[in-house]
């Protein structure tokens, strides 16, 4: 056919699979040029969720489950074999029609799967400014989580709050709390690393909840001896009692953490019936009902952007990893979750 030529970048791209419990693998897929509204992306970066990844990679996922629905990315069930992962950044390739020219050579954040190349439609990709470094870029979905957690749970000035869980969900939580003029502000996790992290945004305490005294160091660290507010963001279905132990009388415990096929044992038969304690579960695929008059999803995600350069999350990536050696990095987060914040995986620099 006559018109202009286009280019018709083909790659060979190499995605991660899981496969199995405990098993993920490199497959060959070949990408064809990229179609309309399409960009071809080459990945530099992308990070790995220790929460929802480790269920998946420990086959602890509902397998009858969407992935999520909302992110045109991931494919339709959590079943293996499967492609999984939301936070990549990289330099488009190629364009495909209807696609301005100005993308190529931009570097750009997706909600994408771990693979070294990927096609994404033009609207699910965010220009990255020249000042946001790659390795800060990839906590954005994280970033934009932890937004939609404090959003729901809705801190009022002089509470008093409780953060079950210092992974990098927990320490963002934590950080945008650390700027609200609450009573206390108290962060509690296993692992010494997490809690030597989350001592940067200087919370009125910081302490273990597997401690036999946990209870009592709470209730000093809370001025009435227990939390208006309580996040429980570690992923430990034990810590959902703990959590509500410690709320107050129409107190609100704010659920992020996901916990697949996990049963919960919940202690309600307590304090719990008399005490109008909520149990609000908080998810970012979507805005809460009564804030969707004004938030939409770019509104809260512009949010999270606009508080990246101040976090500057980088800070806690732990380990880098060659995609090659993805598998490593998996079985670090697996057996030596104490040792690693953030995982990331660095792809080599193509040109096609």
């Amino acid at each position: 056919t006559m018109g202009t030529p286009r280019r018709t970048t083909r790659v060979k791209a190499s995605a991660l699979y899981f496969v199995a419990p405990r098993a993920v693998e490199a497959r060959q897929v070949e990408l064809g040029p990229p179609g309309a509204g399409q960009l071809l992306v080459a990945t530099r970066l992308s990070a790995i969720s220790a929460g929802t990844e480790m269920l998946i990679y420990r086959g602890l996922a509902p397998q009858d489950m969407a992935t999520d629905a909302t992110l045109p990315g991931l494919p339709g069930m959590l079943r293996y074999p499967l492609p999984y992962g939301y936070a990549a950044v990289g330099r488009v390739l190629d364009v495909g029609p209807g696609v301005g020219p100005e993308w190529l050579g931009q570097r750009v954040f997706a909600y994408h799967p771990h693979a070294s190349h990927f096609l994404t439609p033009v609207d699910q990709a965010l220009r990255l400014e020249e000042n946001v470094a790659d390795e800060d870029a990839v906590f954005i979905p994280n970033l934009e989580t932890a937004v939609s957690l404090v959003q729901d749970g809705r801190p009022v000035v002089g509470e008093a709050v409780a953060v079950f869980g210092q992974g990098i969900l927990g320490l963002l939580v934590t950080r945008l709390l650390s700027r609200v003029p609450l009573g206390a502000l108290v962060a509690l996790d296993r692992y010494p690393l997490r809690r030597q992290a989350a001592l940067e945004s200087d919370p009125t305490a910081c302490l273990d909840p597997a401690a036999s005294d946990v209870h009592e160091q709470l209730t000093q660290a809370l001025p009435a001896g227990k939390a208006d507010l309580t996040f429980e963001l570690s992923g430990d279905p034990r810590a959902l009692n703990q959590a509500l132990s410690i709320t107050g009388f129409s107190g609100r415990v704010v659920l992020g953490s996901w916990y697949g096929t996990q049963s919960v044992q919940l202690d309600l038969g307590g304090e719990f019936h008399r005490s109008r304690i909520q149990i609000v579960s908080s998810q970012v695929s979507t805005i809460a009902p009564e804030l969707s008059g004004r938030w939409t999803k770019q509104r809260r995600l512009q949010a999270a952007l606009s508080f990246l350069p101040t976090i500057a999350p980088r800070r806690w990536i732990t380990h880098t990893f060659d995609f090659a050696d993805a598998p490593q990095a998996y079985g670090l987060l697996d057996t030596q979750p104490e040792a690693a914040l953030q995982v990331v995986l660095r792809y080599p620099e193509t040109e096609a």
